[in-house]
């Protein structure tokens, strides 16, 4: 059969460009003359030279092809213009494509997002391989380049970093190969084709989709061009084909040994391997000589420092390839990082601890450039995990670029790489019909694996394989897991698809979404693989309500060892109206007609432009490794407890602060921590308890632990954690028991009034709908109850799947009045409403107390009908109204300072907090929804410039909020909703809730 499948391709390279074999639809084609992978390493003229990081610019033996292309795109295949690939052919009339460069964010085409279904749903029967003609555009890249004369005797390859869908190749005329698979590099060594020493035409062919699209289902946007670097580069013949690493820990994880497997061209004689360690100390020399052109050796060190992503310890081997007579002909140079990886007695373990996967899945996207991340970018996203306190990323759903994992193994990252599989729009839980059954696409699914293990199989950072994602499972996927297993047994293996029914083919049960409930029931059993979710927590809008029930249950099973959010940024999509206008644009804002799954590619814990998202701070806050408990808080005794495997405490310094309420009182500083990895300390914070007794109020202690000096992209006084503790507690309802002071009050009609206020009530529905004070109107809108929210993005997708009544009853729930009575009392004023709620059977009453400074107390009393099960769960209960523009200023005694909810306050620590309205509401979240509350309020004011306004306090904690826009603005599916916060705009007055 490979004979046969050699033969058929040759004819293939030999035929006319519009060939009647049309290998891009054939799913047992998937590349033609592709030199075979190997692991990514750049190659160097000499051991000195060489840098163990995937920068081609770095070496002499490199020419990049980054930059701009003559293109051109025609409507489908077979359009392309007659001898397009030739020397001769006349591209003047084309247009320019930078290289990388994405065709719709330059010009092309509107970029689409869909979630599972296939772009071309709408018009195209989705019947693998089939795909359309109509609307697959097709995209021509001409360039010449100047190859130097000096590579003449080398072997010259081509490196494409990558092509979606797939890319065809032509040299000085010739087709020179063809490759699928959009997220690994395709390389061909195109030396027979080249003139050294002169101009040489290259030109690519890439089609916006083909029958490899019906394994690049993933939820992002679909986007067409070339996306990571491409250039040419220049090998000896007598080179190094490839160097295999693999590093262990031994005798109990004290020793460490690098078992290196050498692999060479004919007319090597010699490998010689030399193993540094972090300072450049030269541990170990070797020369092997090849038998068969393969070289293996074992290198052992005493106490090595161990790899980990909370000590990235890396030691460097270099490998040059010798000729007979001694000479160098080429070098590399690669990190190395000692760790053991394994599964024993149901938990995952690195060097021997069971980790705790504080994860998030992270898109290769950026808002500007698409699919690609430049070198700056993705060391900003590592800095920003770290501020997170995340240790583990998991490459979804595709393999990243050879840089990501230097990066990862640098900086101290846990991996998951993922195989560029997912089929989740054909048929993915029928086994029957899902294309990991299906034998046309076998080859396909073990090539995509395969070639992934072979490139990144040295990379410390990465502890475990995935063989893709949402796929179904059959016996495509484990064929890859077999093959994994045996090539590499020093990883675990792990499928998302493959948890649910005890398949074999995962080492590690990977589910999506479990619920607590589900999680409990699996760790019940005492399973004999570890629970990591693969996706949960899912990020989208205002979100993450229940992210702290998740981790007091992975702190408190074993064998549940966290999992990875989903996920890392908003994939929204820079776009600049013709006034310079910033909108991040999101599924179906290009147009109407393309396929889209609206803003469901914005789940991010950070903004498109990795600015925080509120819900960001209560990642980090439960991510973080250091807790404090209370041991003797009278005395200034607190545990502190070192979270991390690896690493101590001396990094860091403890700040702690005392507040009486919410204004500092005491601090302190512990300079050094002596805390060791896994362990618990008693730290003496210096405060003495006669101090407390001499102090009124509410009395809260917080701790925050410090970097003292920069560590890694951590600057110096990074906070890495903190916790709060109540030494005397809060009592809203004795505070709200002060009788207010006596004085005259008056009485007319519906007007209550006292001295420098008045108050009415509306006659027709009787709500409070003026209140003045001294002469100065307070509302712009009616006192009102209020029994809705707008709804948040994953709001809406529970709405849509139909399985709860709908909460937008709650925002239509007419009041019938019933009754409204008046009451003057001595010393204050009784008003007493009464109503009915028909659309969902219930009865309210709302009862004021009107005081002669002009305080209103409110109860707000609701009875429900309990035969009622159609009737929604309640949105929010509370009351509402609106004041003028010019109260504008938000000053509060509760959680903050970010927006927080009573399922989302960990991180929200209690104090006092002086904020803007135009603030409260936030800005970054794809589309509008609900936005802006604090809770845990102890009192909380809204006044203009000069601190004249509103206090609200109540008998209990509360929430309350004040933003420029209201909730039909907010809410996605009223005549108000508007697609994007930017578009916005306030009625001019602040809206409270």
């Amino acid at each position: 059969m490979k004979r046969l499948l050699f033969l058929a391709l040759f004819a293939a390279t030999a035929a006319p460009s519009k060939s009647a074999t049309e290998g891009w639809l054939d799913p047992e084609i998937f590349a033609v003359n592709r030199a075979p992978m190997r692991t990514s390493f750049i190659a160097f003229p000499s051991a000195a030279d060489a840098v163990p990081e995937n920068d081609h610019t770095l070496s002499p033996l490199y020419r990049t092809l980054n930059g701009e292309w003559s293109f051109l795109r025609v409507d489908r295949p077979g359009a392309e213009p007659e001898g397009f690939f030739r020397t001769g052919h006349d591209d003047s009339s084309w247009g320019v494509m930078p290289v990388p460069g994405l065709w719709e964010l330059n010009g092309y085409g509107d970029p689409v997002y869909t979630n599972k279904p296939y772009p071309w749903h709408k018009f195209f029967e989705v019947n693998p391989p089939q795909v359309p003609h109509e609307q697959n555009y097709t995209g021509l890249y001409r360039r010449t380049v100047a190859v130097p004369a000096s590579w003449k005797g080398r072997d010259v390859f081509i490196h494409i970093g990558s092509a979606t869908s797939n890319v065809t190749l032509w040299v000085n005329g010739r087709e020179a190969g063809y490759s699928e698979d959009s997220k690994l590099e395709a390389e061909f060594d195109i030396t027979r084709f080249l003139k050294p020493g002169g101009d040489n035409l290259i030109v690519l062919r890439v089609n916006r989709w083909c029958d490899g699209s019906y394994l690049e289902d993933q939820d992002f946007w679909r986007l067409s061009g070339i996306g990571r670097d491409c250039y040419l580069y220049a090998r000896d013949k007598r080179r190094l084909a490839d160097v295999r690493l693999t590093p262990d820990l031994v005798n109990d994880y004290r020793d460490g040994t690098l078992r290196a497997e050498v692999t060479t061209t004919p007319g090597v004689g010699g490998v010689r391997l030399t193993l540094r360690d972090d300072g450049g100390r030269t541990l170990d020399t070797r020369t092997l000589t090849p038998f068969r052109n393969n070289a293996g050796t074992t290198f052992e060190v005493a106490a090595p420092k161990p790899w980990s992503a909370e000590a990235p310890n890396l030691y460097t081997l270099t490998a040059e390839a010798l000729a007979v007579d001694g000479s160098v002909t080429e070098a590399a140079a690669f990190r190395v990082g000692f760790r053991k990886v394994e599964i024993r007695g149901g938990q995952l373990l690195v060097n021997g601890k069971p980790i705790l996967i504080k994860g998030v899945n992270r898109h290769e996207m950026e808002p500007n450039t698409g699919y690609y991340v430049t070198r700056e970018e993705m060391v900003r996203d590592i800095r920003e995990m770290k501020r997170l306190n995340m240790n583990a990323v998991r490459t979804c759903h595709y393999p990243d670029t050879p840089l990501w994992y230097d990066l990862c193994d640098e900086y101290g990252l846990y991996v998951v790489d993922e195989a560029n599989v997912e089929s989740h729009g054909w048929h993915y839980r029928d086994k029957s019909k899902n294309l990991a059954g299906n034998p046309s696409f076998a080859a396909a699914h073990l090539d995509r694996n395969r070639r992934m293990v072979l490139r990144d199989y040295n990379h410390p950072s990465i502890i475990v394989w995935s063989t893709g994602n949402e796929a179904g499972n059959g016996p495509n996927f484990e064929r890859c897991y077999d093959w994994i297993k045996s090539f590499d047994p020093s990883r675990p293996v792990q499928y998302e698809q493959a948890s649910y029914h005890g398949d074999y083919n995962t080492d590690i049960v990977c589910p999506m979404y479990w619920s607590y409930e589900q999680c409990g029931k699996y760790l019940a059993g005492d399973p004999a693989k570890p629970l990591i979710q693969c996706e949960y927590a899912h990020a989208m809008g205002n979100s993450l309500g229940g992210f702290r029930e998740y981790w007091e249950m992975i702190r408190r099973e074993p064998k549940y060892q966290g999992g990875f959010i989903w996920d890392f940024a908003d994939q929204a999509l820079a776009w600049r109206s013709p006034e310079g206008k910033l909108v991040y644009r999101y599924g179906g804002d290009y147009n109407a007609a393309d396929a889209s799954d609206s803003t469901f590619c914005c789940n991010g814990v950070l903004a498109a432009d990795r600015t925080w998202h509120p819900h960001a701070y209560e990642v980090k806050h439960q991510h973080r490794p250091i807790h404090t408990s209370a041991l003797d808080l009278e005395k200034g005794v607190v545990n502190v407890c070192n979270e991390n495997f690896f690493t101590d405490l001396s990094p860091y310094r403890l700040r702690w602060e005392i507040t009486s309420d919410g204004r500092p009182v005491l601090s302190g500083v512990i300079e050094r921590l002596d805390v060791a990895p896994q362990a618990t300390a008693a730290v003496t914070l210096g405060y003495k308890p006669e101090q407390l007794r001499g102090l009124g109020g509410e009395l809260l202690l917080t701790v925050r632990y410090q970097l003292r000096e920069r560590l890694g992209l951590l600057d110096a006084l990074h906070e890495v954690a903190a916790d709060q503790f109540a030494l005397r507690g809060d009592d809203p309802a004795a505070r709200f028991a002060v009788k207010a002071p006596a004085g005259a009050l008056r009485v007319a009609d519906r007007t209550v009034s006292g001295e420098g206020f008045s108050l009415t009530f509306d006659p027709a529905s009787g709500f409070i709908r003026s209140y003045r004070l001294h002469s100065v109107e307070l509302l712009a809108g009616p006192l009102r109850p209020n029994f809705y929210r707008a709804a948040t993005d994953n709001d809406l997708g529970v709405r849509q799947t139909g399985k709860y009544p709908d909460s937008r009853m709650w925002a239509t729930a007419g009041l019938r009045p019933v009754d409204f009575v008046l009451t003057k009392g001595i010393d204050e004023v009784k008003a007493v409403a009464d109503y009915t709620i028909p659309a969902v059977g219930a009865k309210l009453t709302l009862t004021y107390t009107i005081a002669a400074d002009g305080s209103v107390r409110v109860c707000e009393t609701m009875t429900a009908d309990p035969a009622r099960k159609d009737v929604a769960d309640l949105m929010r209960f509370g009351m509402a109204f609106e004041t003028p523009g010019m109260f504008d200023a938000v000053e509060y005694y509760g959680r903050g300072p970010m927006e927080n909810y009573p399922d989302r306050f960990s991180a929200a620590f209690v104090g006092r907090y002086a904020q803007r309205v135009a603030d409260q509401f936030h800005m970054k979240y794809a589309s509008p929804q609900e936005s802006g509350t604090r809770g845990g309020l102890r009192w909380w004011r809204l006044t203009d410039a000069s601190g004249f306004g509103v206090e609200i306090c109540s008998d209990g904690h509360f929430s309350a909020s004040a933003i420029p826009y209201s909730i039909p603005q907010l809410d996605n599916g009223t005549t108000e909703y508007v697609r994007h916060p930017g578009d916005l705009v306030s009625d001019g007055r602040t809206h409270v809730n």
